[in-house]
């Protein structure tokens, strides 16, 4: 078994990773294996470009494949929706091969991957937020922590040498 230093960082960041985490992980798979396949194909290497998109679809095939329908609903069938098409791009973007075919995967999945990972985020935060304790005098506890209403003033710190 190769070792690679980025593989092996990313693979141990994503068994870390919340669920989000996760999708936002197979998504930066995705981004690499577009941004893999434009660059062969840029160079009029097929079978590169080839590889790089055979893998895409692995990585889609998973994404589908872990949906939870029953859990998931709208959402997932949704999703189930994107991937299927998803699926079909790609296979025209190897049949077409054209930088435009991988651009407008590598945009909409840019897009996508900013989305989940701006979720993660925000969730990671509310937990986080959910884990400190109240107390009394602090006049951020009587404020819920997404209320429109932010007029608590924010401390300012100031240093000293």
């Amino acid at each position: 078994m190769i070792s690679h230093p980025a593989l092996s960082y990313q693979q141990a960041s994503a068994r870390g990773a919340s669920p989000i985490g996760q999708v936002v992980s197979l998504y930066d798979t995705l981004l690499r294996d577009f941004l893999r396949a434009l660059a062969a194909l840029q160079a009029g290497d097929v079978e590169t470009r080839v590889l790089e998109l055979n893998h895409a679809l692995l990585v889609i095939a998973h994404l589908q494949s872990v949906l939870n329908h029953a859990r998931g609903g709208e959402a997932a069938k949704q999703f189930d929706r994107l991937y299927a098409v998803t699926r079909g791009m790609i296979v025209e973007a190897n049949i077409r091969a054209t930088p435009e075919s991988l651009e407008e995967l590598i945009n909409l999945y840019g897009s996508l991957r900013q989305a989940w990972y701006q979720a993660d985020q925000q969730l990671a935060a509310g937990q986080q937020q959910a884990l400190l304790p109240a107390t009394p005098d602090d006049p951020a506890a009587t404020h819920a922590p997404n209320s429109a209403n932010n007029d608590v003033e924010t401390p300012q710190l100031h240093w000293t040498t």
